[in-house]
């Protein structure tokens, strides 16, 4: 064990430094035997490092105190406190700044624990709309502030407007349809009139003579061949190109008011109650007879793979069939209406949309898989027809007593995309233009409307064609 004595002998001093200098404290129990050296000599000129001495420096001169601006004493007292919180944390007010120091920074002993350390990176998104600017841990909200996409604008007024002089008010007729050619026909009194909508020609496809009347027109799929279904139970079919007759079939003993084509059968719904198939390619008039209906049949519908149809009567029912069987495969009694309005979704297999009349004013969705009501929106007044967006997953309805608009909603929320007023009378007949983005109404206030309600499959494009679509009025014949 070396003495005290020897211990000096051996410490090595800087020049300018005695041993008087050195000074032993006691500080504790705990720490016994740690020496503290002072700071050297201003006058020191030799030593192994620099200790530079604060009380000489002038660091006043280069702005580095932390005096607020006298302009902006509380605004730059708040954004110090801030900006000292985002990037040395919380904690660094704490022990950086004196109680009652009016924001003032004391000697920066050790700014935070994390300084210089690897920050863990938070678990939620690195949104660029996040409220706080420089991290994520602010006290602020973290959600996140992406503006929505602005819901799309539909024109509330008609793009085009044709008279009809002659077309019926007449809930349970079916007198408009557009083909796949862009050729509307239109059945006015005792005669169907085409228009062209590529050019705006009208032309008078047939007159049935003053002893019958026009009830229901549809095109083919191919947009060649029109049918007509007649007051007196008939079935004509026409060549639309050739202004031609080609057949007519019978089987109806009363006004043929609806009809239906998939890719190759003819369905026709009655007054007689009765729904009947014709197939142009076999010479007999009927192939097949669907006998379900208690009252007259007014909604037809094929589903899009041509495997089941859906009927709507005025007794209520909404009946859907297959090839397989004479009687219904389904029937829907929940309407308390006559089902006219009648729909298939283009874009889920399965889904039916049906509309009942004034005493229902309800739009019901449907699982044909099994049958279950998928859902039911009360529209406020009478649902005369339902057709789906192709291009979008919407759908339009149109509406009589007591309001006479024409609705957009949105699936499967059944929120309100728009709604169309114009027409002074209930809006029985609708169609849709070949792109689908395009609707033509009519009532029997006599005109015919065409509104823009759908986007294109791409992108919403205006229609260039100002001369066709021009605000004009336009007669139809």
């Amino acid at each position: 064990m070396d003495s005290p004595q020897t211990r000096k002998t051996v410490l090595n001093l800087p020049t300018g430094m005695s041993e008087s200098t050195l000074r032993l404290d006691s500080l504790s129990s705990s720490f016994r035997g740690i020496s503290t050296l002072s700071s050297p000599s201003k006058t020191s000129t030799c030593s192994d490092r620099f200790i530079p001495c604060r009380s000489s420096s002038r660091l006043h001169q280069f702005g580095l105190n932390d005096k607020s601006s006298p302009v902006k004493d509380g605004g730059n007292e708040v954004y110090q406190r801030l900006l000292r919180s985002e990037l040395f944390g919380s904690d660094f007010d704490s022990f950086g700044s004196p109680a009652g120091g009016g924001g003032q920074v004391a000697s920066p002993i050790s700014p935070s624990k994390n300084m210089l350390r690897f920050k863990t990176e938070h678990s939620g998104p690195n949104s660029p709309y996040s409220p706080s600017i420089l991290r994520h841990d602010s006290g602020l909200s973290n959600e996140s502030c992406t503006p929505h996409k602005p819901p799309r604008k539909v024109p509330k007024t008609p793009h085009k407007v044709l008279d009809a002089p002659s077309l019926q008010d007449d809930f349970y007729l079916n007198l408009v349809d557009w083909s796949s050619q862009n050729v509307l026909a239109v059945g006015l009194g005792t005669s169907v009139y085409l228009w062209n909508a590529s050019n705006s020609k009208v032309t008078r496809l047939c007159d049935l003579g003053p002893n019958d009347g026009v009830c229901s027109v549809q095109w083919t799929k191919e947009g060649s061949y029109l049918s007509i279904g007649t007051n007196g139970g008939q079935v004509q079919i026409w060549d639309g190109t050739q202004c031609k007759k080609v057949r007519t079939m019978s089987g109806h003993q009363t006004r043929t008011g609806v009809l239906a084509w998939n890719s190759r059968i003819l369905a026709s719904g009655s007054r007689d109650r009765n729904i009947l198939q014709h197939d142009m390619r076999v010479s007999n008039d009927c192939i097949n007879k669907f006998v379900g209906h208690k009252s007259e049949v007014c909604g037809l519908k094929w589903s899009n793979d041509d495997r089941e149809l859906a009927s709507g009567g005025n007794d209520n029912q909404l009946l859907v069939w297959n090839q397989h069987s004479q009687q219904p495969a389904l029937r829907l009694t929940e309407h308390t209406a006559a089902v006219k309005a009648i729909a298939w979704s283009p874009h889920q297999s399965g889904l039916l949309a049906s509309g009942g009349g004034t005493a229902d004013r309800c739009i019901r969705f449907w699982n044909t898989a099994n049958g279950h009501q998928l859902n039911s929106v009360d529209t406020g007044s009478q649902v005369c027809n339902l057709a789906w967006s192709k291009n979008v997953n919407e759908i339009v309805s149109t509406h009589g007593y007591s309001q006479n608009q024409i609705m957009v909603w949105k699936y499967p929320s059944m929120s309100k995309v728009a709604t169309l007023t114009g027409h002074s009378m209930r809006v029985l007949y609708l169609a849709m233009s070949p792109d689908g983005q395009t609707i033509v109404t009519g009532a029997g206030d006599e005109t015919l409307r065409f509104w823009n309600v759908f986007p294109s499959v791409k992108t919403p494009t205006p229609c260039k064609e100002t001369g066709l679509w021009s605000l004009g009025r336009t007669q139809i014949r």
